[in-house]
């Protein structure tokens, strides 16, 4: 699987337009007692499989009845879809910049039967203009690069309600230290570590009084010669399949 990430199998996945010759997949996974169904393909983050990072994401996005879910950068919809799976009343709003990700998310919300999921075209909180939601869940383009993953943890904020979450995860090679660190010092609320497993980490931010909408701050384009960040990693999903 690291091959294919030299090769461009995922390196593309934060483009508009992958240029990676499509390869669809199908893959199942259970959770919650029910076995979901998911097609994946190149020129999308975790192309072969549900990666390690988000497997634990999911395992703790605490959903809340009645919940507005908002999952940036969603790939092939996983985040989306789980948050989704846990009550009818919950609405999610999947992003992604892909195009092909976001055909592959809207595809795979029919096939799992999902009616409280829409999917949306756009950049970081583009899509979402001033809407707010209780819980902000992401896996960040970590190999996009630096400012454009800063540029995601300083608008988040302005995006939650008064009681809101923000959920993000990485691990030590994708600097998830070092975003530990700055929302500890930037953010408008506690920051947390509530998971840990095989170098990844979860992390939960909260927000007291939330700040308006302001995207005129965001950071310059990081010149490729400055990325630093290391690629996802793609394994396995940690529950059965078929």
């Amino acid at each position: 699987m690291a091959g294919e990430e030299q090769e461009g199998g995922d390196a593309q996945y934060f483009a508009p337009r992958p240029s990676v010759r499509s390869e669809r997949r199908e893959r199942r996974f259970l959770y919650r007692g029910e076995l979901l169904s998911f097609v994946v393909d190149r020129g999308v983050f975790a192309s072969r499989d549900l990666d390690p990072g988000t497997a634990l994401l999911i395992e703790h996005l605490g959903v809340r009845p009645a919940d507005r879910v908002l999952d940036v950068g969603c790939g092939w919809g996983a985040v989306g879809i789980a948050a989704a799976k846990v009550d009818p009343a919950v609405r999610v709003v999947l992003t992604d910049v892909n195009h092909r990700a976001l055909r592959l998310a809207r595809e795979n919300i029919a096939r799992n039967g999902i009616h409280n999921a829409e999917t949306r075209l756009g950049s970081l909180f583009d899509p979402v203009g001033s809407e707010r939601f209780d819980l902000i869940a992401t896996n960040p383009p970590y190999r996009a690069g630096r400012p454009l993953v800063l540029d995601l943890l300083r608008e988040a904020p302005a995006h939650l309600t008064p009681d809101g979450r923000f959920l993000m995860v990485g691990k030590g090679s994708q600097g998830v230290r070092f975003y530990q660190q700055w929302l500890t010092e930037h953010w408008p609320g506690p920051v947390t570590v509530v998971a840990r497993r095989s170098g990844y980490r979860v992390l939960v931010a909260q927000v007291g009084r939330t700040p308006p909408v302001n995207r005129s701050v965001r950071s310059p384009p990081e010149r490729s010669s400055d990325r630093r960040e290391a690629a996802h990693p793609v394994a396995k999903p940690r529950a059965p399949r078929e």
